[in-house]
């Protein structure tokens, strides 16, 4: 393939990725179902949909699939992102939380009549111990193949939880913008897990992805 060609290619998976990432956010933007609504509800609300967003992008980036850049780059990137979604939740929760403490806290408490609330707390859960591990991970002594194995399955519960959480909520994303959303993760989380986890050990030589945590080396080395 011609480096033009390449260059092609990469721009039309940004703007594959961009379309499918901001086109719920900006059809919610005109949503009727936000006519009357608080300005916690909104920023709530909207800070739900973007962290899906970010759902999106979260693993292409943890496995330097995304064009254009270095994997040093793309996993530096897949940090902040992280740090991104957590922010999200707790905008999504605390605007939440503002325009109905009651529902909020029976959601929490797992004692909503909604089951996209159960799902909603699962979610937030899962986000809440991945932040927890990424911070905690050398203090609690956890090898890289730990981490990464424990890492993985909290993003598998997590995507699960909030795609099931958005699509059983009927607000301000449109319905085909959403499952399109929805869909586009799953099949992102999906396809990494299954050639990072299986495909990769399986068939692929030893490569920088099975080398030891470069973090680690720093430290072992007291860089």
């Amino acid at each position: 393939m011609t480096r033009s060609a390449r260059r092609a290619v990469a721009i039309a998976i940004w703007v594959a990725l961009a379309i499918v990432m901001i086109g719920p956010v900006l059809i919610a933007v005109n949503s009727p179902y936000l006519a009357y609504r608080d300005t916690a509800y909104i920023i709530g609300g909207f800070a739900g949909i973007i962290g899906l967003s970010l759902l999106l992008i979260q693993p292409l980036l943890a496995a330097g699939y995304l064009p254009g850049a270095e994997l040093t780059t793309e996993r530096k990137w897949h940090r902040w992102v992280g740090s991104a979604i957590v922010a999200c939740v707790f905008l999504h929760v605390g605007g939440l939380y503002i325009t109905s403490p009651p529902d909020t806290l029976d959601a929490l408490l797992l004692v909503a009549p909604t089951a996209f609330s159960v799902y909603g707390v699962l979610a937030m859960w899962g986000i809440a111990l991945t932040a927890a591990l990424v911070i905690l991970r050398h203090r609690l002594g956890l090898r890289y193949a730990t981490w990464r194995l424990v890492h993985n399955g909290l993003a598998a519960i997590v995507v699960a939880a909030t795609v099931t959480h958005a699509l059983q909520i009927e607000g301000a994303m449109g319905i085909v913008s959403k499952w399109g959303l929805c869909l586009a993760v799953i099949a992102a989380t999906g396809a990494t897990l299954i050639d990072l986890r299986l495909i990769r050990p399986l068939f692929a030589r030893k490569d920088d992805w099975r080398q030891p945590d470069p973090e680690d080396r720093k430290q072992k080395t007291g860089e």
